[in-house]
């Protein structure tokens, strides 16, 4: 293994109903894998042209082997849809190292998780990183219904006194209410919210009705919904001296691409930073679900893969 990438092979995968796949992932080579901290995820390389990234769900500074869950999504653009065809116990795949942009707030009075249907997974790490730290935390997970989701069994005898489930098709005592939880919650309470786009930003929007300041509000976005069209702009790069014109149906990034700017660019859906890029000059429309509100009103970043500019001229670090 080098500095960047990780041979791994699937030493185990186990299906939990029709919609999530379990796979643990040890290093090909015998050696020790990275440790990682809570909230941390990784790049799965799934073919030549399809990167995506998976939140390791499994105890942190576990270095033995990752765990990563899967949801069958049927929306995917093919990195899903090829796990659960193809991905099997013995093949052989490479990963990055792990990178965290959601990490824990340490020495807080208390913390709500709330997790909806595969957004389950970071939580459960963190889970496992407060009960190790004898903090106080709940933990909600929130799904379709009693045959949705994974990890019961786990959250159960892990987590008995914290766990709380929620089901949509079930009485309303079972429902999950955020604008309730946050109204009784203690001063410097923090909350972590993660899963589909709609249940997050209702989550997220129901923490600042009770008045969470938005350093108390975490969240990782897995996946989005992202206009990219817009008037077109000039991209100047001041590294390479390269000037580019984005078109109205363009993105910076393939304009860019084409342009022969190297870019690394992974979800394409502003939701994992990889392509977030220092911007020297200009003001970035933001189409992202990356950046948090202060680090977008600063204007000196954008993520090239969806993000647009609101001047005629943009000009970037590359």
């Amino acid at each position: 293994m080098n500095d960047e990438l990780i041979e791994v092979t699937i030493a185990s995968r186990i299906d939990h109903g029709k919609d999530i796949a379990e796979l643990i992932l040890t290093p090909s080579n015998g050696l020790a894998l990275p440790s990682f901290e809570a909230g941390a995820h990784i790049d799965l390389h799934i073919d030549e042209n399809i990167t995506r990234q998976y939140s390791l769900c499994g105890v942190p500074g576990t270095n033995l082997n990752y765990r990563i869950g899967v949801l069958n999504d049927p929306d995917s653009r093919g990195g899903s849809r090829k796990i659960f065809e193809q991905f099997a116990e013995g093949l052989k795949l490479i990963i990055s190292r792990p990178r965290n942009h959601f990490e824990l707030t340490a020495n807080v009075k208390h913390t709500i998780l709330a997790g909806g249907g595969i957004g389950i997974t970071p939580l459960l790490a963190m889970a496992y990183e407060l009960k190790e730290r004898k903090q106080s935390f709940e933990l909600h997970y929130c799904a379709r219904n009693r045959s949705a989701g994974a990890f019961k069994k786990e959250l159960l005898q892990q987590f008995p006194q914290q766990i709380k489930f929620h089901y949509d098709d079930e009485e309303k005592q079972q429902l999950f209410l955020p604008e309730y939880i946050f109204k009784n919650a203690s001063s410097g309470t923090h909350v972590y919210v993660c899963g589909p786009t709609g249940f997050m930003d209702w989550v997220i929007d129901s923490a600042k009705l009770e008045k969470f300041p938005a350093k108390q509000i975490h969240f990782e976005y897995f996946s989005a919904e992202v206009e990219t069209s817009g008037n077109e702009f000039e991209v100047y790069c001041e590294q390479s001296d390269i000037t580019v014109r984005v078109a109205e149906q363009q993105t910076i990034a393939k304009a860019l691409l084409a342009a022969g700017v190297k870019v690394e660019v992974s979800c394409e859906e502003g939701v994992c930073g990889t392509c977030i890029t220092d911007v020297l000059k200009g003001t970035p429309d933001h189409r992202d679900h990356f950046l948090t509100d202060e680090e977008k009103e600063d204007n000196d970043q954008i993520a090239l893969c969806c993000s647009r500019s609101r001047s005629a001229r943009l000009v970037l670090d590359l």
